[in-house]
């Protein structure tokens, strides 16, 4: 990569997303394939959400690869999880399944090119690992944004889940990566093929099943370039560039042409009222309801071209769930905007506090001003 600012980061970054990624196959295969315990591989937090092994498994790695590569002292990590669940005495036997998905997949950080611990970690150090990702950000100085696992559930159910980690430099993110162990890197970029793969479920996954899917994708602020990559399988070692291909957002500015995506599940966002939105805009095609962050990269690679949120009123968006995929569409070619019009601000801490109704992703300004303006007009009449 070009020795300029944030490249050591971003190298570092894409490595150990790639890592994340082979992890949380293996996890997720292994729940499919009933191989562990869903009772005790799957809790629920205290907001009814969920989380796995994949999760504490995750933050563990990423957090120890970054504090081991860049000074400890410095480094500054928001993340989601916390070790609560796992320190109490009857999650042993978890904290135990923890452990030893973190050595094993930090035994091959070596063939993505980085350098794991010479022992393997215990308990102890695990628990450390996981909570040293405590900070809440802020308009100053470099901290590192982590999502684990977006979009658990999608994860548990053999469908769409994301790896996504940001850095964010006084107050603005710089660095975006989306891992997608399940979405398909687009080969045509020349035709809007084969959309329904987006929220495919991986219903009995297996080797030559999985061979072909899953990808990384990453930008740097300001090159006006975003990039994906296939993941690593088997005993292959990671290759700079591997394979790499530059995604850019759809030319669609048809509305009766174009795709939207939405969460899955209403707790998350109001269908009605964006319905109500993309009738009035003339959205003709069913919305793609897609668990996690890998709504962003489907813009970005041109399978949509609209993404919308709206979420239940006091409810209030965490800069993990976002940070990353709004610098990859930004980059990829692509507009993100607040329901009022405004840049989304990630410099106010852990969440994106004065958030104007909701999250307009488009693919272009044409669109982008369609919506912006049917919230205008339909505002006062909704239910929200």
């Amino acid at each position: 990569m070009d020795n300029d600012k944030y490249s050591k980061e971003l190298n570092v970054a894409v490595r150990v997303v790639h890592m994340a990624c082979g992890l949380c196959q293996k996890v997720q295969k292994g729940l499919l394939c009933n191989t562990f315990d869903d009772d005790n591989e799957v809790k629920s937090k205290d907001d009814d959400s969920l989380v796995t092994i994949a999760d504490w498994s995750v933050q563990a790695t990423v957090s120890w690869i970054l504090s081991n590569t860049f000074d400890s002292e410095k480094v500054s990590i928001v993340a989601e999880e916390d070790v609560q669940t796992l320190s109490k005495p009857e999650a042993a036997g978890l904290l135990g399944k923890v452990v030893s998905t973190v050595n094993e997949c930090l035994a091959e950080a070596s063939r993505y090119g980085l350098k794991g611990p010479d022992k393997s970690l215990g308990p102890s150090e695990i628990l450390e690992a996981i909570s040293r990702c405590n900070s809440n950000g802020g308009p100053l100085g470099r901290h590192w944004v982590l999502d684990p696992v977006d979009g658990t559930l999608g994860f548990v159910r053999g469908d769409q889940y994301a790896v996504a980690l940001a850095l964010i430099d006084n107050g603005e993110v710089v660095v975006g990566l989306l891992g997608c162990p399940n979405y398909r890197m687009k080969r045509d970029r020349h035709n809007k093929q084969q959309q329904n793969h987006i929220s495919s479920e991986v219903s009995e996954p297996s080797p030559p099943d999985m061979l072909e899917e899953g990808c990384v994708m990453y930008t740097k602020k300001g090159t006006g370039e975003a990039w994906v990559q296939p993941m690593i399988y088997g005993d292959r070692k990671y290759e700079w560039p591997n394979f790499a291909e530059q995604v850019r957002v759809s030319p669609i500015d048809d509305p009766a042409l174009a795709t939207f995506c939405e969460p899955v599940e209403r707790a998350n966002s109001n269908h009605s009222y964006a319905a109500g939105l993309a009738s009035s805009v003339g959205l003709r095609n069913k919305p793609l309801r897609v668990y996690s962050m890998v709504k962003y990269a489907a813009i970005a690679q041109g399978d949509a071209e609209i993404f919308m949120k709206f979420a239940r009123a006091g409810y209030k968006e965490k800069i993990w769930d976002h940070a990353a995929g709004v610098l990859i569409v930004q980059e990829a070619g692509g507009v993100v905007t607040d329901a009022g019009g405004r840049s989304l601000d990630f410099s106010k801490g852990i969440y994106l506090e004065c958030l104007d109704r909701g999250i307009v992703v488009c693919s272009g300004d044409k669109l982008h001003e369609k919506l912006i303006g049917a919230v205008y007009a339909s505002w006062e009449s909704s239910s929200l």
